[in-house]
C-alpha cells in the first residue's frame, strides 16, 4: 500500500466563556476541500471514502440539524455527569453491562449534563458518524465507536437499551449500528458538487484506535499494541471481552474492535503531556513550529543524566489543559520526587513515566487476559519517538516494533480496500498488507535483570 497526504489541518478546541468545544463547522470545511483536492488528484479512481475520528464527542441533532456546538472531552462539565449516573448505577454494575474503564469523559457521563437540550433532541451522532451523515443524509452508528459510549452492551454489541432508559436517555436517540465495511450511502448531490464528484461513503473502524489496530503489523497474535498519539491506548486484541472486577479495578477497557474483536486496552495520558508542555514554554508558536522544535528538546532530554521523577501520568491533575510543567512539579514536591528543573529534565520526565505506565499496562493486559505477549507493537506518532520507544522497551523488557506513523489512515484503508473487494477477509490479510507497507523499527530492551521473565519485569 502506497499513502499520500493531500490535506492537514489543524483541530485544536475553543474555549467559550468557560466551556471547551470542537469547531465541527470548519472541520467539515476542511474535509470538504481535501476530499476536493484528492478527486483532482486522481479523477475518476476514487473508490470510495472512510471517516475515523477521536472516540466519546458527539453532536446532539433535532430535524436534522445541530443543538448547538459539540463539546470538548476535556471541558469541566464531565463530573457532575458521573454523579448523575452513579447516583443510577453503581460502577460495577456499569462495568458488567458495557465493560469501559472508568473516564469521566465517556459519552453516557457527558449525556448526563445535557438537561433541556436532550429531550429536544431526536438523534445523538458520535463525531465521525455525524461527518457520515453531513456527506451522506444517512444516520447510522458504528460499532467499534459506539463501544466507546458505555451504552453498547458488551456482551451483545448492540444498544443496552435498558442501560439507556435507566439514565433517562431515550433509546430512539441511538441511531442503527453499521459494523466496518458496510457501505454508508453515496455523498448528496450537495456535497457532490462541492467535492466534485458522488462518491461512495464505506463505514471504516470509525473510532481511530480500532483502525489503528487493524493496521498492526503482525504475524501472530501473541502481541500487545501500544497506539500512541495524544493518548496512549495499550493493551491486546481478544475475541471476547474481560468483565471481571480485577480487570475493572485496574482500570481496563473493552472497546470494539475490527470483525468483532475486543479492544482489551488501558487508556494512559499520552504525549498529550509533552504537546501542552510545549505550549507553555513557547505560547505564541504555531503547532508546525512546535513540532520541529520537538527533536532538539528530546535530544536534549536525551543527554539527562541525573534522576528523574516517574510520576503518575494518568492523574487528573494532567487532564485539563494548562501548565503541565508547573503541575508536574507540584507533584513531584508533593511526592518527594526530583522536580525538574528544566525542560529537559521535564520531557525527560515524561518519557519515562509514559513507557513506565506503558510498560504497567502491557504487564497487566496480559495477566487480566491470561494472554500471551512476546512483542510490542507501538503505532501511530509516537513510534516517531525513539527515546520513548527505547524507554518503553527497556521497562517492558520486550522488543519494541515502531510502525506504521500513520497506522489510522492505513487501517481506514485496509478495511475500505476490503469492502471494494481488493483484499482478502481475514484479519490477517489486511495485517499481512500492513506488515509489506509499513516502514517499522525494532528496539531491543537493555538492562533488564536477568533474573525476570520480560512481561513481568518491574519498572527499573
Amino acid at each position: 500500500m502506497e499513502m499520500r497526504h493531500v490535506s492537514r489541518f489543524g483541530n485544536g478546541p475553543v474555549r467559550t466563556r468557560d466551556h471547551l468545544h470542537w469547531n465541527i463547522l470548519e472541520l467539515y470545511r476542511q474535509i470538504l476541500l481535501g476530499l476536493g483536492a484528492a478527486e483532482r488528484l486522481a479523477p475518476g479512481q476514487i473508490a470510495s471514502v472512510g471517516v475515523d475520528s477521536w472516540a466519546v464527542d458527539y453532536a446532539l441533532l433535532s430535524h436534522q440539524r445541530l443543538l448547538g456546538v459539540p463539546f470538548h472531552y476535556r471541558d469541566s462539565r464531565n463530573e457532575v455527569g458521573v454523579g448523575a449516573v452513579h447516583a443510577k448505577i453503581s460502577a460495577s454494575e456499569l462495568y458488567q453491562r458495557n465493560g469501559l474503564q472508568h473516564l469521566p469523559f465517556n459519552t453516557l457521563f457527558q449525556l448526563a449534563t445535557e438537561g433541556p437540550l436532550l429531550e429536544i433532541a431526536d438523534r445523538v451522532l458520535l463525531i465521525p458518524d455525524l461527518i457520515n451523515f453531513w456527506l451522506t443524509g444517512v444516520s447510522v452508528a458504528e460499532r467499534t465507536n459506539a463501544s466507546t459510549t458505555g451504552l453498547l452492551h458488551a456482551g451483545n454489541r448492540d444498544w443496552d437499551v435498558q442501560l439507556a432508559r435507566t439514565l433517562g436517555i431515550r433509546p430512539h436517540l441511538l441511531p442503527p449500528l453499521v459494523d466496518p465495511g458496510a457501505r454508508v450511502g453515496r455523498m448528496t448531490p450537495e456535497v457532490a458538487d462541492t467535492v466534485g464528484r458522488q462518491l461512495n461513503v464505506v463505514a471504516v473502524g470509525s473510532h481511530d484506535t480500532a483502525s489503528a489496530v487493524v493496521a498492526v503489523p503482525s504475524e501472530g497474535d501473541d502481541f500487545a499494541y501500544i497506539s500512541c498519539g495524544t493518548w496512549g491506548l495499550v493493551g491486546v486484541e481478544l475475541k471476547n471481552p474481560v468483565l471481571t472486577e480485577d480487570a475493572r479495578g485496574a482500570g481496563f477497557t473493552n472497546e470494539g474492535g475490527v470483525d468483532g474483536r475486543t479492544r482489551f486496552l488501558r487508556n494512559v495520558m499520552g504525549l498529550w503531556l509533552l504537546t501542552e508542555s510545549q505550549r507553555t514554554w513557547d505560547p505564541i508558536a504555531t503547532d508546525a513550529q512546535r513540532s520541529s522544535r520537538l527533536s532538539a528538546l528530546l535530544d536534549e532530554a536525551s543527554r539527562v543524566r541525573n534522576p528523574v521523577a516517574i510520576f503518575d501520568v494518568d492523574n487528573p491533575l494532567f487532564l485539563a489543559p494548562g501548565d503541565i510543567p508547573g503541575r508536574i512539579r507540584n507533584w513531584c514536591r508533593a511526592h518527594g520526587e526530583p522536580v525538574p528543573a528544566s525542560p529537559a529534565e521535564t520531557v525527560r520526565s515524561i518519557i519515562e513515566s509514559l513507557a513506565a505506565a506503558f510498560a504497567q499496562a502491557v504487564t497487566d493486559a496480559a495477566r487480566l487476559a491470561d494472554h500471551d505477549v512476546s512483542v510490542i507493537h507501538l503505532v501511530g506518532g509516537g513510534s516517531l519517538n525513539t527515546l520513548l520507544c527505547q524507554a518503553t522497551a527497556d521497562r517492558s523488557g520486550l522488543p519494541v516494533l515502531a510502525g506504521p506513523v500513520e497506522a489510522t489512515a492505513m487501517g481506514n484503508l485496509l478495511v475500505q480496500a476490503r469492502a471494494a473487494g481488493r483484499l482478502g477477509a481475514d484479519l490477517a490479510d489486511l495485517r499481512a498488507v500492513a506488515n509489506r507497507s509499513a516502514d517499522v523499527l525494532r528496539y531491543e530492551p537493555h538492562h533488564l535483570p536477568p533474573h525476570r521473565s520480560p512481561i513481568t519485569a518491574e519498572v527499573l
